[in-house]
Order: C-alpha cells, then structure tokens, then sequence
C-alpha cells in the first residue's frame, strides 16, 4: 500500500512550483528565436509554405533546424528559401534564407537569413544531459494548421539510446539503416513527450535553464499524418546539441 507522508507532501508543494517557475522562465527566454522554415512562391497558393520549424543561434543571423526540412529543389524555378518571424512591430515577416551548412547523416542544417539579427539561443553540452532530465521544445506542431504562434511541449528525456539499433531480422535493415551501421551508430534521445509533424527542427531545452541539448527530428505517430491530433501517440526523438556545435564550428 502507497503512504504519502506529510513531510513528502511538503516537499512536492515545494518543488513543483519550482519547477513550473523554472520552465516559464525558459519558454520566455527561447520563445523569441523561434522561427518558421519554408518556402515562397509568388505565383503559388499560398505563397508561403511551412516545411518546419527552426532556432536562432551564435550571431542572431544563422538558424538551425533539420536537413529534412529544407526542399531538394533549388532550381531556378524553385520557391525561395525563407524564414517566418515578427518584426519589432509584432508583424509577421518573410526573410530570404540560404543554406550554409549542413550535415545530412545527423539530419542538421544551417541557414544564413538576410536582415537584423535575432535573439539567439543558448547552447549547452548534450554530453551533460541524462535520462529522467525534465525539457521542453517549442516549435509550430501539425504542420501550422493551429497557427505560426510557437508552442511549448514538454517532459523528459526518457533514454539516451543508439540511433541504429539491431533489428531482429534481416528484412528490418532497409538501405539507409545499413549505410548508418557502416558510418557509425551515434546516441540520440528519445524523449518522454509528444512531437508532432512540424515541429521538426524544433529545440529542445533544459527545462531549468532554457539551454537548448537536442533538436526534434522524428516523431513517430500512429495512422495518418491527419490523425495525429485525435491520436496523438508519438515518440520523440532529439539529436544532441553538441552535433550542432560541431556544424556550427565549419562555418
């Protein structure tokens, strides 16, 4: 039989106010380099098109997001490269991007925008992070269906685990599972908190100190994209931040 003692009692009316002082101190930190990634087409409809969600760092002028995101087609037909944000107006604006790095086999990428540099978030050793290590990610889940104000998800990192893992049968290794074996397995995060289609790309922070150790790239949900608001089942995936580090440190 579970006895709850007054003295335990005490410390979660202690704590937990704590904690939820904690995470609304990094929401508003992170909240404002947050930005969307897509594309623009003036002959389109719509002209703009979300493909994810990104994250100011370093100098206010560089974001990072996933590699997935950007479009393969850059022809010279193609649509422009853009970010979403609000000027100091509070007015949404649309910002030319380019790509200036990018690390496809950790799913990474890095764009250079074009006008006054942005808020930038703070980056922290991922080598630090630990399992039961409470988060949170912010980012424009289902795809902008719910509107391009950020939401904040949260919950914890549930393991630290290899990205390739050994399937029990030779038919679960597609192409791309064994090119990643020869290259080398590398640890990533599942996450104990549900990421939606959208929110790729989206940092995941230190719930306490609003530094950002990993970013969403897989969300894994049951049935159809469609469903995912009345089945939202998804497990979540993070790639460490110090990878981003490493990207950010070519440049």
């Amino acid at each position: 039989m579970l006895r709850i003692t007054a003295a335990s009692l005490l410390a979660l009316i202690i704590v937990l106010p704590a904690m939820a002082a904690d995470m609304t101190g990094s929401i508003a930190r992170v909240k404002p380099s947050i930005v969307v990634v897509g594309t623009y087409q003036k002959t389109a409809s719509p002209q703009f098109a979300m493909r994810g969600t990104g994250f100011v760092v370093t100098s206010g002028n560089l974001a990072a997001t996933n590699a997935h995101v950007i479009p393969e087609d850059t022809g010279p037909d193609a649509p422009a490269l853009v970010i979403r944000t609000r000027g100091t107006d509070g007015q949404p604006q649309l910002r030319p991007a380019r790509v200036v790095g990018r690390d496809p086999d950790r799913d990474l990428a890095v764009l250079r925008f074009e006008g006054p540099p942005l808020p930038a978030v703070e980056l922290s050793d991922s080598d630090a992070a630990r399992e039961g290590q409470m988060i949170g990610f912010t980012g424009f889940p289902i795809g902008g269906a719910l509107g391009f104000s950020p939401v904040t998800h949260h919950g914890m990192i549930a393991s630290i685990t290899p990205i390739t893992l050994p399937g029990s049968a030779a038919r679960q290794l597609n192409e791309k599972a064994i090119r990643q074996i020869k290259r080398g397995a590398f640890d990533i995060f599942q996450l104990d908190a549900t990421a939606y289609p959208g929110n790729s790309g989206s940092p995941v922070f230190d719930a306490a100190s609003g530094e950002v150790i990993g970013i969403i790239n897989m969300v894994f949900i049951k049935g159809s994209k469609e469903s995912a608001l009345s089945q939202p089942s998804g497990i979540s995936y993070a790639i460490p931040a110090n990878y981003l580090k490493r990207l950010l440190d070519t440049l």
